[in-house]
């Protein structure tokens, strides 16, 4: 039992305090106080009831109930708690000394002082402190010794992940100064579908995080098996949650770029959802448990980062589309093609970037954190997509790897990333194209257009891949046209966006196999075949965001000239080179 003051004070009732006195003790209650000479006209109850409830819930823990006279005799009450261990004699509760006793006092004592975190809080909490959290310890979760599932007293019904926090100035550490600076930045931006920060405390030594909601799989876990909260759902429902998905964590993304942020690890295994299947990004400060699991051992080559990673983390792409402004790259096909072919094309930016590989040691110019959040998701939407099409994750990653098998035994592990083998890309978008034609269910007829936004998304040339405010349009759109899904999830506006969408069209006219996204861009203000998109009220729940976090602004020049987006991690690119 957790006791909070509002606990405390409905529990100790004067009857309470009778069921636990004898009858001449009960009736001592409404003497006068045996101190002060008469000058008071207070009773034991009255001090009782005003001043010393928690006094004498730890003498009844100790089975000492009837020493609360003799304590209100000597004026103690609740203020004077905590008592030191080295004071705890003078309150004279045992005929002679007893330390065990006086230690138990001591200890008790805490369980009526709690201090219940609320939401933003830092708590630094003594030694002796009772920390008022609930650790989760079922068998089978997904626990390590740095991130546990918790509960708070005060906050039923909902848990946190909790995660320890190495503290110092060696290697893999965060300063004192460097942690509090992650927990202010972490406090300025929530979100439905990304891990947020709860609060703080420390403890023992130890400094720990609570963020919310805990996660009980990722996408990583679900390529591979799907969990019984998705196989249990009808089949409908759960083709639409997965289309939904795509829209909660495109929007999700545009409320970070929509404040200047990046998230800069986008993959299956920072791709969270719950037994509620809700989905969710891992949070973007160096307190994620993933940046607290890479300090332990930071040789390590991390597989999945390079292999959703965006190219230019990699190696510099052509310059020959140098320019700084990511401009709409949706831009409406020929009316004489089809957006439900099965034929992609996913834009290499020029003949430079033919040869990534020969262009690994080049010099890496600055990079924009936004558009590399673009590519990321769209390969983590194409491994969705796949997951509905009812693909192995497994098959994907060799087919992608195909190109790159030799004769003989043994070799380098296969390089299966993305960005190294858009063509094998190509022709895995086209059988998912081709299947989904073939399906009844009116959702698969939006597979075909979200792979066109995709093909965009994976563009080579940084600047030709459209915005998260762009993607988010056009998966809104096929949602609720193609797949006629009437609500989507998670319909915000973040930083005071115009919903006019310029040249972000997908045109659904004709019958001619064969669609190619252009990558074309017009310059000025009239584009031809532009379409503008009806505009959608904000939620309640966008409107309170604006009002706590304020209107941000992004854009895909914005992000390249903050030097603060700029800090991209520094991979080894040697790793891969292929020579």
């Amino acid at each position: 039992m957790w006791w909070d003051p509002s606990l405390i004070e409905a529990t100790v009732t004067r009857q309470f305090v009778c069921s636990h006195l004898l009858p001449e003790e009960i009736k001592r209650l409404d003497l006068p106080l045996g101190f002060g000479d008469g000058l008071t006209d207070g009773t034991y109850w009255e001090w009782i009831d005003e001043k010393a409830k928690r006094i004498f819930l730890i003498l009844l823990d100790l089975g000492v109930p009837d020493q609360i006279f003799g304590l209100i005799d000597d004026s103690w009450d609740d203020d004077d708690l905590p008592i030191p261990l080295d004071q705890i004699e003078r309150l004279a509760l045992t005929p002679t000394r007893d330390d065990k006793f006086d230690r138990r006092f001591y200890t008790r004592q805490f369980h009526y002082l709690l201090k219940f975190m609320e939401k933003g809080d830092h708590i630094v909490y003594d030694d002796p402190d009772v920390v008022p959290i609930v650790v989760d310890k079922r068998p089978g979760l997904n626990l390590n010794s740095a991130v546990d599932r918790v509960e708070l007293p005060n906050r039923p019904g909902q848990a946190f992940s909790r995660r320890r926090i190495p503290i110092g100035t060696g290697p893999g550490l965060l300063t004192e100064d460097e942690f509090y600076h992650e927990i202010n930045k972490a406090k300025n931006f929530e979100n439905d579908h990304l891990m947020c920060f709860y609060g703080s405390y420390v403890h023992h030594g130890s400094v720990y995080v609570l963020f919310t909601p805990p996660s009980d799989f990722n996408l990583k876990s679900l390529l591979v098996t799907m969990p019984g909260s998705l196989k249990s759902m009808p089949k409908q429902d759960r083709r639409q949650l997965l289309m939904n998905w795509i829209h909660c964590l495109v929007d999700s993304l545009c409320y970070l770029h929509s404040r200047g942020l990046s998230h800069g690890n986008i993959k299956p295994s920072t791709v969270l959802f719950n037994s509620d299947n809700h989905i969710f990004y891992t949070d973007i400060s160096r307190l994620s448990a993933e940046a607290l699991a890479n300090t332990t051992d930071r040789s390590t080559f991390d597989k999945e980062s390079y292999d959703y990673a965006a190219p230019e983390q990699w190696y510099r792409p052509s310059t020959s589309h140098s320019s700084g402004h990511r401009k709409s790259t949706l831009i409406s096909p020929p009316s004489s093609m089809s957006s439900d072919s099965s034929t992609f094309s996913i834009s290499r930016g020029g003949t430079e970037t033919q040869n990534p590989a020969s262009m690994l040691h080049s010099p890496t110019p600055s990079l924009n954190p936004q558009a590399a959040d673009i590519f990321s998701l769209g390969c983590v939407i194409l491994e969705l997509i796949s997951f509905q099409m009812k693909r192995q994750t497994r098959a994907f990653a060799s087919h992608r790897a195909a190109k790159h098998k030799l004769a003989g035994r043994g070799g380098a592990v296969l390089d299966s990333s993305f960005h190294k083998n858009i063509g094998q890309i190509e022709s895995w978008m086209a059988v998912l194209a081709k299947d989904a034609s073939k399906k009844d269910d009116q959702v698969f007829r939006g597979v075909a257009p979200m792979l066109h936004v995709v093909a965009r998304m994976l563009s080579i040339v940084p600047h030709e891949r459209p915005t998260a405010q762009e993607v988010e349009q056009c998966t809104y759109k096929i949602l609720t046209e193609d797949c006629l899904i009437a609500e989507p999830h998670c319909v915000h506006q973040y930083g005071g966006w115009d919903f006019g969408l310029g040249n972000l069209h997908i045109s659904r006219g004709g019958g001619v196999e064969g669609f190619n996204i252009a990558t074309k861009r017009h310059s000025g203000s009239g584009r031809p075949g532009s379409a503008r998109l009806s505009y959608r009220p904000m939620s309640s729940s966008s409107v309170q965001e604006r009002d706590v976090f304020g209107a941000g602004s992004s854009s895909g020049s914005q992000a390249m000239q903050n030097p603060r987006l700029n800090k991209v991690r520094t991979w080894q690119a040697h790793i891969y080179a292929g020579n």
